[in-house]
């Protein structure tokens, strides 16, 4: 085998991050081994190394929403079209996307090939699940009769399929994976309390786990969800400068409780209706974590969330040195699996060099990467390197189990201040519209801006540049007067619009 030179795969070049940012995108999930096309538009298969990503996210969430006293079920996808049209506003703002299941027969016909059976058209058309809301309160109905039964605070994991026009893996697919909670309170202010705190909840995950910076706050009127009250967001910036929100809480109001008629008894004898809230995450955490970390060598995932934290690569070229340093790495992995601080894994393949598995394990964000040889074995030592920065550190051999999870820590600490200050770089504070329409073509990113413009402002303004309003951030309100950049009256309201994905 070759010696510690590392060596490039041709078939695994990757473009350009700064040449073409959309190809790069699919370029890093190609060749990571994310996630690949499927037989059906807009819909991908997730392979093993980005399934093992969602795993992390999912089990990481599930246990932070049981701490918060929330527990799982399961609602059925097909969702029958009489739900929908108990809600006019929420319908409205899924119809263009909504999948319908009209037919549960298929025939051969005559000429060999397989199609609909027409005479086995359903009574009533199905919707492929784009939401739970409606299938959620109409089992609600039965489930709460008393005050005694409420809180509900369900969550669950499931898919879901809104028929996108425009596709891109991981960030806009026609199914992709998710969680949704919906949960009934008795008061507004117990709603509230919870949409705020789930809001928290999925801001401590993003930053501390997937280490992507967000700012957290309140969706416009024009931006809320459809039958909300209000919505909660959290929305992050991308290497190409563009928004992307990763997460959202709505507080419904009574809007599905007064859709579906669900009414309990409260303690003092009268029928009310419970105030509701819905919240969700989905696989587009992964883009977005993709987006927030990954070069022009391949992925880059943060520890907290790496399907494998640490891959060790044997380094040798006689019998005699390979026998000596995989019984080293062995004796490493058990020592490993026992103290069980990070996962490890050795990379024995006997038909690829060093380098090509450098390169490989590059490609696939790996944080941390084991390397020894025979001369690393006689002066006691070994070296890790770096994903994200490629440095390479001299560890005494003796020290590994101490020094790697530092390292991941700091890998970790490292990637999350990276990207906010990316994020604080281009985010930018503007006056008037006129140099937010200059300055948006120019440099993109946020833009911070008083506004106190009606949905027809934003509307406009979207059709003029592109730009859409992203939330009005908690931490951008001071109590501080200005005046709308679109409008000139005077608000306090200071408010995010950027390009979104």
């Amino acid at each position: 085998m070759a010696g510690r030179k590392t060596e490039k795969a041709n078939s695994l070049k990757i473009t350009k991050r700064d040449e073409d940012y959309s190809r790069w995108y699919l370029d890093i999930i190609e060749r990571a081994k994310l996630a690949e096309d499927s037989g059906v538009r807009g819909c991908m298969i997730i392979r093993p190394e980005g399934y093992a990503i969602w795993e992390k996210i999912q089990q990481t969430l599930d246990k932070m929403f049981k701490e918060t006293g929330h527990v799982n079920a399961y609602f059925p996808m097909l969702i029958p079209v009489s739900y929908f049209s108990k809600e006019a506003e929420h319908v409205s703002g899924f119809a263009k996307e909504c999948a319908v299941v009209t037919h549960h027969r298929l025939k051969l016909t005559e000429d060999g090939t397989i199609g609909v059976d027409t005479e086995a058209e359903l009574a009533e058309p199905l919707v492929v699940r784009p939401t739970s809301e409606t299938i959620i309160w109409s089992a609600y109905k039965n489930w709460i009769q008393s005050y005694r039964d409420l809180p509900i605070l369900v969550n669950q994991w499931a898919n879901i399929c809104r028929w996108e026009l425009r596709t891109r893996p991981f960030l806009r697919t026609a199914e992709f994976l998710w969680q949704e909670g919906h949960t009934a309170h008795i008061t507004y202010e117990e709603a509230e309390v919870e949409a705020r705190q789930i809001l928290q909840i999925y801001k401590t995950f993003v930053e501390d786990y997937l280490a992507v910076p967000v700012f957290d706050g309140l969706k416009t009127e024009n931006e809320k969800f459809p039958g909300a009250d209000h919505t909660y967001t959290i929305e992050t910036m991308t290497q190409d400068r563009r928004a992307i929100q990763v997460g959202t809480s709505h507080h419904l109001g009574t809007t599905f409780s007064h859709a579906f008629d669900v009414k309990y008894l409260s303690a003092q004898g009268t029928l009310e209706y419970p105030f509701a809230t819905s919240w969700g995450i989905t696989t587009r955490l992964i883009g977005a974590m993709i987006m927030a970390h990954s070069d022009d060598q391949g992925f880059v995932c943060p520890p907290r969330v790496a399907p494998l934290q640490v891959v060790g690569i044997p380094i040798y070229k006689t019998d005699d040195d390979k026998q000596t340093v995989l019984s080293k790495f062995e004796e490493l992995q058990q020592k490993f699996k026992l103290i069980d601080k990070f996962s490890f894994r050795v990379d024995a393949r006997e038909s690829l060099s060093p380098g090509f598995k450098f390169n490989d394990w590059e490609l696939k964000g790996i944080p941390l990467r084991l390397e020894i040889g025979p001369k690393d074995l006689a002066n006691g030592s070994c070296i890790l390197a770096r994903r994200d920065t490629g440095e390479k550190i001299n560890v005494p051999l003796d020290q590994l189990e101490e020094k790697i999870p530092e390292i991941l820590d700091f890998i970790q600490k490292s990637l999350f201040k990276k990207a906010q200050e990316f994020q604080r770089q281009h985010t930018y504070f503007v006056d008037t519209y006129d140099s937010f329409k200059n300055a948006i073509e120019q440099k993109p990113g946020f833009y911070v801006v008083y506004f106190a413009g009606a949905p027809e402002d934003e509307e406009k303004i979207k059709e003029e540049t592109k730009a859409t309003s992203r939330c009005i951030a908690f931490s951008l309100q001071d109590n501080s007067i200005g005046k709308c950049f679109y409008t000139g009256k005077e608000t306090s309201q200071r408010v995010i619009f950027a390009k979104a994905y």
